[in-house]
This record gives structure tokens, sequence and C-alpha cells, in this order.
């Protein structure tokens, strides 16, 4: 217990979580929410072996993507492995100057407090940072995480007459070919802000297309999407 609690001071969450209880209304209207898109860049995909590289994030007020409110930060990793290089563009010695994942972490809490997470296939994401939030702080995240992904599948279906931003069904899960599909516009690069970025354009979309199905509050998106 004296080691928990001395992470938690090293990191300076002695008090965090007991003075800053989650206080998100589940009756708030879904274009008045507060959200923060999510993306996490991986050395792999097994939570007990691979490592979080980046952190990206940036905050949406309603369907009001905030561009000057972001998160990015490059995490200090032992196991950045050459396929991550070429994907991410992250050295080693680039990742070796940067903050440890605990100082990071912090950050990242901070900036998610009473915000819904939103991201493409954020169960993956949401894996990854809880491993680290029970590893660091024996906590989990108590956010609720919406993801883009299942909110797509539940909008296909209800489809009742062919539309050109369904084509292709909900096998297509790519986020960059659900983008391109929802008219916004995809680059070369690929790295968490990035990403997130993409991911805020599809869900301010997704915001506008599910009010006129009937999805008005929180509760209801996270009926449909939540993880």
């Amino acid at each position: 217990m004296m080691a928990i609690l001395s992470q938690w001071k090293l990191y300076g969450l002695e008090s965090h979580f007991k003075d800053s209880p989650m206080n998100i209304d589940l009756n708030t209207p879904i274009q008045e929410a507060k959200y923060i898109v999510v993306d996490t860049e991986l050395t792999g995909l097994d939570a007990k072996k691979a490592s979080i590289i980046s952190i990206g994030a940036i905050k949406m007020n309603g369907s009001t993507i905030s561009l000057g409110d972001f998160f990015y930060r490059i995490v200090k990793t032992d196991t950045c492995v050459r396929e991550s290089i070429l994907i991410h563009e992250i050295t080693p010695s680039e990742s070796a100057e940067c903050p440890d994942i605990g100082i990071i972490m912090k950050e990242f809490i901070d900036n998610c407090t009473n915000r819904v997470i939103v991201g493409h296939f954020i169960d993956i994401d949401m894996k990854f940072l809880n491993t680290q939030m029970k590893r660091l702080f024996r906590y989990k995240l108590e956010n609720p995480s919406v993801d883009t992904y299942r909110i797509y599948k539940w909008m296909w279906k209800r489809q009742q007459r062919p539309d050109a931003f369904f084509e292709g069904g909900p096998d297509n899960k790519s986020l960059f070919e659900l983008a391109k599909k929802f008219d916004i516009h995809v680059g070369g690069i690929h790295n968490a802000i990035y990403d997130a970025f993409v991911t805020a354009q599809l869900f301010q979309k997704f915001l506008h297309l599910l009010n006129k199905e009937g999805i008005k509050t929180l509760k209801d998106l996270l009926k449909i999407g939540e993880v």
C-alpha cells in the first residue's frame, strides 16, 4: 500500500481522484455534451507485452471541435520496435528523451475530466490506458467511452434505403476509409493526434445524423456506442 501511495505522490495524484469525482449528466443533449476524442499509437496489440508509444486527444464541446485544445505526448519507452518506427515515425532516440508514462497519464487524466471519451475501436485504447492506470495508480478511468465504429454500425443497420454514406456496409472498419466516405480529407500522416482529429471529424458528422435518428442524450448515445 505504501508503494502505491508513493507513486500517487510522485505524480501528484494523492488527492486527485478523491477531489475530482466524475460529473457527467447522462441526460445532457449530445449536441451540448463534452467529449475528448482519443487515439493511441502502440508497439503491438497485446496489452501485457506491448507499450503505448504516444497519446493524442482533442476536445469537443458538442459537435464543435476545439482545434486549440489538444493533447499530444510521445512516451518514453524501451520497446519502440522497427514496425512502429516505420508506421509512426517515432525513433527510439526521440522516445528516450520524452517523459515516462506516469507523468503523461497524469496530464491525460486532467484533460479527460468530466468528458466522454470517444475513439475508433476505443476499446483497444482503453485496454492499454487502463493497464497503465491500474499498474501506476491501482485505478481505472471512470469516463464513459464511445466507439465510432459501433455508432457507424448501428446507423448502417438503421438505413431503410440505399445511402451513399453507407455503401460497403459495417464490415468496412478502417477509420480512414470511413472518413473518406463522409467526405473528410485524409492525408498521409499517421500519428495519434492526426488520427484523433480525423476521428473527431467523423464523430462530428455522426452527431448530426444521430440527432435525426432519435439519439438525443448521452444516455441514448451510450446505449448504441458504449464499450
